[in-house]
């Protein structure tokens, strides 16, 4: 599977983003980048894996992102975190839309940001924020996901079977939206889905 740019671009700009209101500040805002490469004739993204010394989340599978500074954007936190982690540059054009916040168990609201580079820049990971990365082609994006149920909420946890592990939301409910509405211009919310226990601290 492949969409292009412009089709990307036109998708997401009917998407009507559903956003998360923190009046009080109890949640902390972060961002994350959905970073599209195109590698070898191939799109895709990049998905990181956390060192197992990282004081939040040790080993978990992440898209590169992290807190809001002060008087920053979602974007101009995704970007920043993007080439701090991975070393990778973008311009505010690189930047194609927005996806639905999702509220984590961990008291954070995410925004992920779409970022398009139809090249493919050299990766410089961050070793004190990234222990190994992977290129995920679309076609693995697409797989269909894995919902569970769990005695400790009502909610589904989604699993997604790629990379030969799985993954799991917060990375998972972002991947799964940009692959319903990227990829296969679906419209399709996440906020109903759960994170495992294990990521709830």
């Amino acid at each position: 599977m492949d969409v292009s740019r412009e089709v990307a671009v036109r998708r997401l700009a009917r998407w009507s983003r559903q956003t998360v209101e923190n009046p009080d500040g109890e949640l902390r805002e972060s961002a994350v980048a959905v970073t599209v490469v195109r590698r070898a004739g191939t799109h895709g993204i990049w998905i990181l894996r956390r060192p197992a010394t990282m004081r939040n989340h040790p080993n978990q599978f992440a898209l590169p992102g992290g807190r809001l500074d002060e008087g920053e954007t979602a974007v101009d936190a995704a970007r920043r975190e993007l080439f701090e982690e991975t070393g990778i540059e973008t311009s505010g054009d690189d930047v194609i839309g927005t996806l639905d916040d999702y509220v984590t168990r961990s008291g954070y609201v995410i925004t992920p940001v779409v970022c398009w580079l139809d090249d493919d820049p050299p990766l410089v990971p961050n070793p004190a924020e990234v222990a190994q990365s992977f290129f995920v082609p679309f076609g693995e994006l697409v797989r269909s996901p894995r919902f569970l149920r769990i005695p400790q909420s009502p909610r589904p946890v989604i699993q997604l079977p790629i990379i030969d592990r799985l993954i799991h939301a917060p990375t998972a409910a972002v991947i799964y939206q940009f692959a319903e509405v990227v990829l296969k211009d679906r419209p399709t919310r996440v906020d109903g889905l759960e994170q495992p226990v294990f990521a709830w601290r």
